[in-house]
């Protein structure tokens, strides 16, 4: 947190997750971001170099204990497996000290991680016979994140993790009292090119008829790209994309414009919906629109 935020009393995010008054009140946490609730004199408690980041001392996973003695705090899956959710009134979950891996590498995971869909089955089932209803978001947060990267591959695949995850919320839910909402904050310069023949690899290069389409440069180049970012060169002329393997895990589309981390881009973003209130999400509507669609569909009639 910046020095301008602290000298005008702001106090950084797991703080305010666990003291402030809407954090304290929030009945479910699971994430990332673990060391940001340990002090530096802490180690954590799944890698055993790392340690906390707070040099306040405190231990917000302790402080969040005291405040929920019913509740269940748990960083690895095999802990997140063994909680009873419909019987618990309290979670706190965090599973990395920083972000969570990208659901390619979940499985590689030295403690366990659960997916978003087991996360978001379960706070439905802890949060579904909550009388005056509920809100929970679910964020795939880590799409964006393989974008800046440039990595199609680990955006594709936690975009299908989150697909996954709208699934679950539309499987144990009742449409005709809970509204799923599934939509984005923005767009990626992400980029579908070419006229590959249908079936051809979505992460592979462009071919039609079985043979590699080419550029002027006399090198093929992929169905996915960036407008920019780190797959861009400056001095060399480009590699050729027929020349390696595509869609291996940690390769990065070619790119415009060279830049260290990809930008977001100005596209309309999608936004889909079912259950009340769902007919308001049709055609261009502004971003703020949502939030009282929302607001309806959770009060049943106009909030004041």
């Amino acid at each position: 947190m910046s020095a301008d935020a602290r000298a005008q009393g702001c106090i950084d995010i797991a703080r305010q997750m666990i003291e402030g008054d809407v954090g304290s009140r929030l009945d479910l946490i699971l994430g990332g971001g673990r060391a940001n609730f340990l002090p530096t004199t802490s180690r954590d408690p799944e890698y055993a170099a790392a340690k906390g980041k707070r040099t306040d001392r405190k231990d917000l996973t302790k402080a969040w204990q005291r405040r929920n003695p019913r509740g269940a705090y748990v960083w690895n899956s095999d802990a997140f497996a063994k909680v009873d959710f419909a019987k618990t009134s309290r979670l706190l979950g965090l599973f990395e000290p920083d972000h969570m891996q990208y659901e390619a590498d979940r499985a590689k995971d030295f403690g366990g991680e659960p997916s978003l869909a087991d996360m978001t089955r379960a706070a439905i089932t802890m949060l579904g016979s909550r009388e005056k209803g509920y809100v929970l978001l679910v964020e795939g947060g880590r799409i964006d994140h393989a974008h800046h990267a440039g990595n199609a591959r680990r955006a594709l695949e936690d975009t299908i993790a989150m697909d996954e995850a709208v699934k679950v919320a539309m499987e144990v839910t009742d449409r005709t009292d809970t509204l799923v909402l599934a939509t984005a904050d923005h767009s990626h310069t992400f980029a579908i090119s070419g006229y590959p023949g249908r079936g051809n690899p979505i992460l592979g290069t462009v071919t039609n008829g079985g043979q590699a389409l080419k550029a002027k440069d006399g090198k093929g180049y992929t169905t996915l790209g960036y407008a920019n970012g780190p797959g861009a060169t400056i001095d060399t002329p480009r590699a050729d994309p027929l020349q390696t393997d595509t869609t291996a895990l940690d390769y990065r589309q070619q790119a415009l414009v060279p830049l260290g981390s990809e930008t977001h881009g100005g596209d309309d973003v999608l936004a889909r919906a079912s259950g009340p209130m769902a007919h308001l999400v049709k055609g261009t509507i502004e971003q703020h629109s949502l939030y009282y669609i929302m607001r309806e569909a959770l009060a049943g009639s106009s909030a004041e």
